[in-house]
């Protein structure tokens, strides 16, 4: 288990699993497509958590940090 801080100054835990996840995720976005499908639902959890923003470019689904 880990804590990250959001931008609002708020801790917030993540579990290991999200935390490795969140490591492969540096400035540049990352397509939905180049994740396998527990990836995915990692990510939606951690958008849901305000760690991950989802923006949709062209038709294609990016994710990238939120935090630092």
């Amino acid at each position: 288990m880990k804590i990250v801080e959001l931008t609002s100054k708020i801790l917030l835990p993540l579990t290991n699993e999200e935390s490795e996840l969140l490591d492969k995720f540096s400035v540049d976005p990352v397509e939905k497509n180049s994740l396998n499908d527990r990836e995915q639902m990692i990510a939606n959890h951690l958008t849901n958590k305000d760690v991950l923003l989802r923006t949709n470019d062209d038709g294609k689904i990016y994710y990238r940090r939120q935090i630092d």
